[in-house]
């Protein structure tokens, strides 16, 4: 083991070492249902362990992204469940304060015109490339065309920091250094969003009232 590994580290070689590419797989899927999770740390290693000859780097291309798809179709699914008519009716009343209903109007004419290209682009961000699954499955988006979305974008991203980890080899854990302080930019913009939100909700309920 690196001496410079830490435990999340650790515990994804455990992982890889004993279930290979499968594993990858299976990290990657929880990676996407569950975001703190990163991405950043299992792929470049994987990348890592490809460039020693212990794993075939195709197949963990192939695993990761499958991984991927697997875990956005679930949350995907998850949002369809939940409905956009369900939340617009939800979002109308008064103990919701997560949006209005014109909130949701105005995010499902958004995905109406620009869905594609919130899927594909957002795979490529941190913490975003999970989450966009559950709006789109709100928005009612065909499941193949947000499956191809899906696979295209993931399958970009893994290949770029499977490939990082080849290159940087036993410096493979600082792709994490770099793209940990934009995963936390990302997080605060979302929880700022959701905050300015529910703000805005209160102040137009106690105008009304």
């Amino acid at each position: 083991m690196l001496g410079h590994s830490g435990p999340v580290a650790d515990w994804v070689f455990a992982i890889v070492d004993r279930l290979g590419a499968v594993g990858v797989g299976l990290l990657i899927l929880l990676e996407n249902l569950i975001p703190p999770i990163p991405s950043e740390v299992i792929l470049p290693l994987a990348g890592f362990r490809a460039r020693t000859g212990t794993l075939n780097v195709l197949a963990v291309w192939v695993a990761a992204t499958a991984g991927s798809l697997l875990g956005a179709l679930v949350l995907h699914g998850l949002g369809a469940w939940l409905g956009y008519e369900r939340l617009h009716r939800l979002a109308g009343r008064r103990w919701f304060v997560l949006a209005s209903q014109k909130d949701l109007e105005r995010g499902r004419e958004l995905f109406d015109r620009h869905g594609g290209k919130v899927v594909l682009l957002a795979r490529c961000v941190p913490f975003l490339r999970s989450v966009v699954s559950i709006p789109a499955g709100i928005a009612g988006m065909p499941l193949v065309r947000f499956a191809v979305l899906t696979t295209i974008g993931s399958g970009v991203w893994n290949a770029a920091f499977i490939a990082l980890g080849w290159v940087l080899g036993e410096n493979w854990d600082s792709v994490q250094g770099w793209l940990g302080p934009v995963s936390y930019v990302v997080v605060g913009l979302v929880v700022v969003g959701l905050v300015i939100l529910v703000v805005r909700r209160l102040r137009s309920r106690s105008v009304t009232v």
